[in-house]
């Protein structure tokens, strides 16, 4: 699967349960996560997306910014495989979520 038919699987799932997932294009900051995931009740995760198989995948620069999100205390997951995915989606509340 491609890292694009992945990252639409996601932002149609979150759709699904009545939550948004913004892409996050951040001028002047490379490294930004790909996606702003609001669902409901206002629980916020920044998720970086990646083609699933890939051991991890990300820049040092996303690396960088990945720290510097967590350190303000933020929640930012790198997401490549659809049960990553989905124990997020049981995290915030969709048990039922398969």
């Amino acid at each position: 699967m491609y890292e694009s038919a992945f990252e639409n699987y996601v932002v149609n799932k979150i759709r699904s349960v009545g939550g948004r997932a913004f892409k996050w294009v951040c001028p002047g900051m490379t490294g930004a996560p790909d996606r702003i995931c609001v669902f409901p009740g206002g629980r916020i995760i920044f998720i970086e997306l990646k083609r699933p198989g890939l051991k991890d995948g990300r820049s040092e620069r996303q690396k960088k910014v990945y720290r510097l999100l967590v350190n303000l205390g933020c929640d930012v997951r790198r997401v490549g495989e659809k049960e990553e995915f989905k124990e997020i989606m049981r995290e915030v509340g969709y048990e039922d979520f398969g």
